[in-house]
């Protein structure tokens, strides 16, 4: 059975992420000198982690904590409070994560098509 990692095991992971790395570390050695995300991420933009139990094998303890952070759909804001990362630094890691398919983020609600949504809106005033 795939599962996602539970909420508990996300604070954990972000303590380790913390406990790992020495007082004053540069965001930039974290992401690998990468200051932007291949993404547009905007704070405000959800992300949700992939449900395979083996999507975090293989991550820096960063990458994990996000991954892990991402049990439930966070925005990213939400992920860098959590993981006490830099925002910047989270964004170049989420779209990491989400270039090798192990999160997903979600379209923000200005790309949603306005004539799909009026057509959902619709759909679901005429099943009442």
């Amino acid at each position: 059975m795939l599962r996602r990692p539970s909420p508990e095991h996300a604070s954990a992971a972000a303590q380790l992420a913390r406990a790992r790395r020495p007082g004053r570390v540069r965001p930039f050695t974290v992401t690998g000198g990468r200051t932007g995300a291949q993404l547009h991420l905007g704070a405000e933009r959800l992300v949700s982690a992939v449900d395979d139990a083996h999507c975090g094998r293989g991550l820096s303890p960063e990458e994990y904590a996000i991954y892990s952070a991402c049990a439930a759909s966070q925005s990213i804001a939400e992920i860098g409070a959590a993981t006490g990362l830099p925002l910047g630094a989270v964004r170049v890691l989420v779209g990491d994560l989400a270039k090798a398919g192990r999160v997903v983020v979600h379209p923000a609600a200005s790309e949603v098509s306005k004539v799909a949504l009026l057509e959902r809106v619709l759909d679901g005033l005429n099943r009442l």
